[in-house]
């Protein structure tokens, strides 16, 4: 059986979806649901608490809990690493989720700083690098408008990318086809790539620079991209503000099984 809390919850989604609640319109006050028979003063609390987590409202003291102005951004999965686009055309990742949602964007809205480090121990094991060597870390932060949405760090061996355009500081992607497509001129053409997610508390850092309301967690994400012979050309540390997005993943099922009949 559904929670109670889950229904409200649902029932409130769609009603902002509707627009019942507009962007920026505060939703009923606790005491207004429950004497309106909603549900328990616990119930509706869980509810709102839900739509919270879900990106939908936010809450604050004083201010009440409110429809946000804009709805997550969809965050395409393998998709938005589609040779076609970055290769054949200018839609670097960060341009394909903003098209897949239905939403403008500006080049700009991408900043960067590039500098020459000493590889994290989590990065020297991706590139199998021995403690202490230098790599280039290519940090970026996001924005949708004046919102950040997510900062990226790719780090890269020397070899691989000096004298190119990911090792320029300029604002905005690496030029036309971004990164990928600077890899891909330099004969290192991506083949597969593995990610991994995992949310967690945020740092003070991370509060500040993604201007993230009281308690919102950060959605981490690890890329290691190869190209077909397995070299490791990048491996990216990306943090997100978990509300800002939704994880939207495609792709076909396996069956090993068919696989080891074939053998």
């Amino acid at each position: 059986m559904t929670p109670k809390w889950r229904e409200l919850a649902d029932k409130l989604a769609e009603d902002i979806k509707r627009g019942v609640y507009a962007p920026g319109r505060k939703l009923p006050q606790i005491r207004e649901l429950v004497e309106a028979g909603e549900g328990s003063k616990s119930t509706v609390h869980q509810a709102y608490k839900a739509l919270e987590a879900e990106g939908l409202v936010t809450s604050s003291r004083g201010h009440g809990t409110v429809v946000r102005q804009r709805v997550p951004l969809k965050r395409l999965g393998i998709g938005r690493y589609d040779k076609a686009k970055w290769r054949d055309g200018d839609e670097v990742a960060f341009i394909a989720d903003r098209l897949a949602s239905g939403r403008s964007y500006r080049r700009n809205e991408q900043t960067q700083t590039v500098s020459r480090v000493e590889a994290p121990p989590a990065v020297a094991a991706a590139h199998g690098l021995p403690e202490g060597a230098e790599v280039y870390a290519r940090a970026r932060l996001v924005k949708e408008g004046d919102q950040p949405t997510h900062t990226l760090t790719s780090y890269y061996r020397p070899e691989h990318v000096e004298g190119t355009r990911l090792v320029d500081p300029t604002p905005g992607p690496a030029g036309r086809g971004g990164g990928f497509r600077v890899l891909y001129d330099a004969g290192y053409e991506i083949d597969h790539m593995k990610e991994e997610i995992f949310a967690r508390a945020a740092t003070a850092d991370e509060v500040r620079l993604l201007q993230l309301p009281p308690g919102e967690p950060v959605v981490e994400l690890h890329r290691t991209t190869y190209t077909a012979s397995g070299t490791v050309v990048e491996f990216a540390i990306g943090v997100h503000a978990a509300s800002r997005f939704a994880w939207e993943y495609d792709f076909k099922v396996p069956d090993s099984a068919k696989g080891e009949k074939g053998q």
